[in-house]
């Protein structure tokens, strides 16, 4: 189990997020329930922004929405200094309702609708990344109904292949997801854009994957990157503006994964950082406005889910299943990608284990599990589990699959607890 400061084991022997027993919470607002420390979402913040300001002072830090989009957050965001990245009309809504200034949210997505694109540049939003030719055009001509000029990011697939999970791989050959340089289409599309009307291009985009932990492969998007800004200073003459290096930084969710604190995750900037200024020095390049785009390493550990435990089935000599009143309907990550957890009881968590259980959820789902092979002492019906690691991916991803109720969101700092998004009722 990760634990740190503001989680931690109490002195009563119970598991402790933000100065509250999760017991008291569980008494307080029920189960399931995702819980969010404030304070380790600030102390990340400040980490990835001190690290940028420190060691490159040109640039932001854009919080990727898809991880975690509600309004606490992006007030939090906001107030720390940072910017943020949306992928629908319901992030850009969602962010702007918290009174988030648009100028500083980058609007990505490779498919992005008429509808969303109206929104978004009425809403004069700061910058939109473009995935397909077809999407200048239409930014162009939107732009142009609305009297502005748009600010434009190019995708670019530089072909960094990470080394994560196939389905969170957005950077090699076979991607929807922005323009090859190998086969001609980044160059196809910066022809397009500079001569495309009420359109600004200001630089590129990249994002390699996600849940990586190999600082290698940022170095190895970085050179790609500026030797492509490098090709196309020489063959359009244009300067870029703004390099857009993604995230996709990796968490701990399991004992198999690295442990970092706040400032241990500020080095996957200070390293592409340090590769990029090498680079540019390199190859006698303009230093660009640098911008990052963690979200999962901003809220993932930040998150846990406290779950009571129902049925218990044991089948001799196969499993034994310890059912909760969660599943894939507020933590599907497992059915997609086999994702592992760190579970454990809430009270007397670090009991020695007595037997090996799979935590199963509610759905009418044979996959519908939530944590594989886990080391635990004797649980019974009504007791309280904590999973770690849950911040990112899991309310983004919550669904009423089965008529379930998506779980409440509660916020923790200093000892005092609210919701920051309310129970789900039947009507």
């Amino acid at each position: 189990m990760n634990f740190r400061e503001t989680l931690k084991i109490n002195s009563n022997n119970h598991v402790e997020i933000g100065g509250i027993d999760t017991l008291e919470l569980v008494n307080r607002f029920g189960t399931p329930l995702y819980v969010m420390d404030e304070a380790y979402i600030r102390s990340v913040c400040r980490a990835f922004k001190g690290a940028l300001d420190e060691h490159y002072g040109k640039g932001t830090i854009s919080f990727a929405s898809k991880a975690f989009s509600t309004r606490a957050i992006y007030r939090i965001i906001d107030g720390e200094g940072l910017t943020a990245d949306v992928v629908s009309e319901g992030e850009i809504y969602t962010a702007l309702s918290a009174g988030f200034d648009p100028a500083k949210l980058y609007f990505h997505g490779n498919n992005k609708s008429i509808r969303e694109l109206k929104y978004a540049i009425s809403s004069r939003i700061g910058h939109i990344v473009i995935d397909s030719l077809d999407e200048i055009a239409l930014i162009g001509e939107i732009a142009g109904e609305n009297s502005v000029i748009q600010n434009v990011l190019l995708r670019i697939n530089p072909g960094v292949e990470a080394h994560t999970h196939k389905s969170v791989q957005t950077a090699t050959p076979d991607s929807k997801f922005g323009f090859s340089i190998d086969n001609g289409q980044a160059d196809e599309a910066v022809s397009a854009v500079l001569s495309a009307k009420n359109v600004k291009l200001c630089g590129f985009h990249c994002h390699i994957g996600s849940q990586i932990f190999e600082k290698t492969a940022f170095v190895v998007a970085v050179d790609k990157m500026t030797d492509y800004i490098q090709h196309v200073k020489s063959k359009f003459g244009y300067v870029t503006e703004v390099l857009d290096l993604g995230g996709g930084f990796g968490i701990n969710y399991t004992d198999e994964d690295p442990k970092f604190s706040s400032n241990d995750y500020a080095e996957y900037v200070v390293c592409a950082i340090n590769a990029l200024k090498k680079a540019l020095e390199i190859k006698n390049l303009d230093k660009p406005y640098l911008v990052f785009e963690p979200g999962r390493s901003i809220v993932g550990e930040a998150g846990i889910t406290l779950y009571t435990v129902g049925a218990v089935k044991d089948i001799p000599g196969i499993r034994k299943y310890v059912s909760v009143d969660g599943g894939m309907f507020e933590s599907p990550r497992y059915a997609l990608y086999g994702s592992k957890y760190d579970v454990c009881p809430a009270v007397n968590p670090l009991s020695e284990p007595t037997q090996t259980v799979t935590i199963a959820g509610k759905c009418c789902e044979s996959g519908d599990v939530i944590a594989v092979d886990v080391q635990m002492p004797d649980v019974k019906r009504g007791d309280v589990l904590v999973a770690f690691s849950t911040g990112a991916y899991h309310y983004s991803m919550s669904s009423n699959y089965n008529r379930n109720l998506t779980p409440a969101v509660v916020l923790v700092g200093d000892g005092k607890a609210d919701y920051i998004v309310k129970p789900q009722t039947l009507e």
